[in-house]
């Protein structure tokens, strides 16, 4: 299949009696799966399809369960609608069984006395950070990092054999039009690496399993689609890691805060 933007993805959406089915294509997979915020953006985008007075996305609950090998079929669930919150179950098949499944929740704003921030720390501007991957890396670790601009800001790279699992970078789509939307956010918010590659010293694979994120603000907005990232290693042991996972604006504003379980097969 030709490459596709993530923009051009959700465009393509076709609406079957199963439910939507997206096309996958081969600039947005990892090994023999759809990259996993890639799939994270198409639950999302089943969840909020056709629903057009929906609050803003409070939280997400992703479960990974199966390789997503062919556009899979999502159907979604409207579990509840209440005063202020709404959430929807969305659900991705291939072939009748289940490969991911997302619970959203969506909440409208509320009148509250207690208000804390989470600044970022310094950093370079973007256009002053060495790129995440090396100028002389001929070939990227998964295709679907050809969908990211990255620059490298503080932590190690995988594989370096560190004393830690961290890493914080830059990050946008190339895709102008996925920028400072929900769904663009969710997909490049897992693009990272996982935190505990960086304290590793061979290659090998690694598959998420759960992964949480809290949306702390409605206004998505910053400087020219770019993101501070960071995954932060929590404890690994017995082929599993827990790592924190944060994403600021260029405000130096947190907007997502997550965690994510990933066995390591290393």
């Amino acid at each position: 299949m030709t490459d596709l933007t993530f923009t051009d993805v959700l465009s393509a959406v076709q609406e079957t009696e199963p439910g939507l089915v997206f096309p996958i294509a081969e600039n947005w997979t990892q090994g023999r799966t759809a990259y996993g915020g890639f799939s994270a953006g198409l639950l999302l985008a089943g969840a909020r399809y056709g629903l057009v007075d929906l609050p803003p996305l409070r939280s997400a609950l992703i479960n990974f369960t199966a390789p997503v090998v062919a556009p899979p079929t999502i159907q979604t669930e409207v579990l509840r609608q209440g005063r202020n919150v709404t959430t929807i179950s969305s659900r991705a098949e291939i072939d009748g069984k289940v490969v991911a499944t997302g619970t959203f929740s969506f909440g409208a704003s509320q009148d509250s006395h207690v208000s804390l921030t989470c600044p970022s720390k310094p950093s370079t501007p973007p256009e002053e950070t060495e790129d995440f991957f090396p100028p002389n890396m001929t070939r990227l670790p998964a295709r679907f990092f050809e969908n990211f601009d990255s620059k490298l800001i503080e932590g190690d790279r995988p594989f370096a054999g560190a004393d830690r699992g961290y890493v914080r970078v830059w990050a946008r789509h190339k895709d102008p039009a996925a920028r400072g939307t929900i769904e663009g956010l969710l997909s490049i918010a897992d693009m990272l690496p996982p935190a505990v590659f960086s304290m590793c010293k061979t290659v090998g694979p690694n598959s998420s399993m759960t992964w949480i994120c809290n949306v702390l603000t409605d206004d998505l907005a910053t400087r020219d689609g770019w993101y501070m990232i960071e995954s932060d290693l929590s404890v690994a042991h017995d082929g599993y890691s827990s790592q924190v996972m944060r994403i600021w604006n260029t405000d130096g504003d947190l907007i997502v805060e997550g965690m994510q379980s990933v066995i390591i097969f290393i």
